[in-house]
Parts: structure tokens; sequence; C-alpha cells
């Protein structure tokens, strides 16, 4: 599972939110709740520009938001990074 289960994920066909829902919760452990389904579509568009807000209750190093990269890197998005990544170059040569 792991990072094989996310590169299938990035890649399928179920669409950004589904996809990432499937893998917060079955590929991790403990399952991370589904209300970080956003925060990490929002982390995975705004890669090193920005923070994210995160959900009420939750914390990062004490703070009510976290860099994108760190909730990429804390929920292991970087299959997803490597689509949206192949996306713009993409939209680019148009």
């Amino acid at each position: 599972m792991g990072n094989n289960l996310a590169l299938d994920l990035a890649t399928s066909t179920l669409g950004l939110r589904n996809a990432l829902s499937i893998h917060l919760t079955s590929n991790h452990y403990p399952p991370v709740p589904t209300e970080m389904v956003e925060p990490c579509v929002l982390a995975i568009e705004a890669i090193d520009r920005r923070s994210i807000t995160l959900p009420e209750g939750v914390l990062w190093r004490g703070q009510t938001t976290a860099p994108a990269w760190a909730v990429v890197e804390g929920h292991h998005l970087e299959a997803w990074l490597v689509d949206y990544e192949d996306e713009d170059e993409d939209e680019d040569d148009l």
C-alpha cells in the first residue's frame, strides 16, 4: 500500500477530492479525518505559495494555519504534486 496506492489514486479517474478522501482514510494509520480533504486540495494547489487554514480543532505547531508544504508532507500528497505539475506544464503548451 502506501506510496503505490497514493500513486494509483493520484492517476485515477475518481476525481481529486474522492481520491484524497480514500487516501487519507485508508492509507494512513490512524486514519486522517475527511475534514482535511479541502486543506489538502489547497496545499496541492498552493505548494510553496501560502499557508493553509486548518479545520477547527486542528493545529500545526500550535497554529491554526500551516504552510502548504507541511500539509503535503504530513499527509503524503507528493503523488498529487507530480500530476498537478504535469497539468500546469500542459496548459503552458497551449
